[in-house]
């Protein structure tokens, strides 16, 4: 059942995206228009025993579509294994209007690598799940282009997935001997990406 009502989903919003496209198109401006699809979640069907999109940051949830046209701007096409995260959508958009990227944003303008002008601005992507009061299903992500490294907080256990070897993952090396250093430096990694993403708001105008 879940799995019919999850094709209706999509087949719901396959309707609408292509009424959208179909009226830039009567307009005349879809080939002057950047368009991104892509979705916020992706959703569990009974991988690791889970249903709907749940708290957990295995790949069927956080690695999700992600398409962009641009005529004139993106190369049709192409494919990428680019690491992009959905905070990059908002400062791009300003990019490719033009506009300044405020510096209140944390995301990085990802126009310059989508048109191949560039290499991708990131090399890792946070993945957060905030629940209310509760330490158990509260957890950050750090996603690497072969690894993820999940802390939940308040508990000295995680998850360690080797996306290269085990990209079902069904093998946590959190506590493996064998990737202890790894391990180490994916930590050291998500704290200095965490540091990383805050804004600075205001630059430093006077020495005191």
């Amino acid at each position: 059942m879940p799995q019919a009502i999850y094709y209706g989903m999509i087949s719901f919003m396959d309707h609408w995206i292509g009424q959208t496209l179909d009226r830039l198109e009567t307009l005349g401006i879809l080939d002057h228009t950047l368009v991104v699809f892509t979705s916020d979640h992706g959703h569990f069907l009974g991988q690791h025993g889970l249903l709907a999109k749940g708290p957990f940051h295995y790949e069927d949830v956080i690695r999700v579509p992600f398409t962009a046209a641009w005529p004139g701007h993106l190369p049709a096409g192409k494919s990428s294994d680019a690491i992009q995260s959905l905070v990059d959508i908002a400062p791009t958009f300003a990019a490719a209007a033009g506009l300044g990227v405020p510096r209140t944003m944390q995301g990085l303008d990802q126009t310059a690598a989508w048109s191949g002008l560039a290499d991708p601005p990131r090399d890792h992507a946070i993945v957060e799940n905030h629940h209310q009061d509760s330490d158990a299903v509260h957890l950050r992500t750090l996603v690497t282009g072969r690894y993820k490294i999940t802390v939940y907080r308040g508990r000295d256990w995680g998850e360690l997935f080797d996306l290269q070897d085990d990209p079902g993952e069904l093998k946590n090396r959190y506590e493996d001997p064998d990737y202890a250093g790894t391990r180490a430096d994916l930590m050291q990694r998500l704290v200095q990406a965490d540091l990383a993403r805050e804004p600075a708001v205001q630059r430093r105008v006077a020495g005191a």
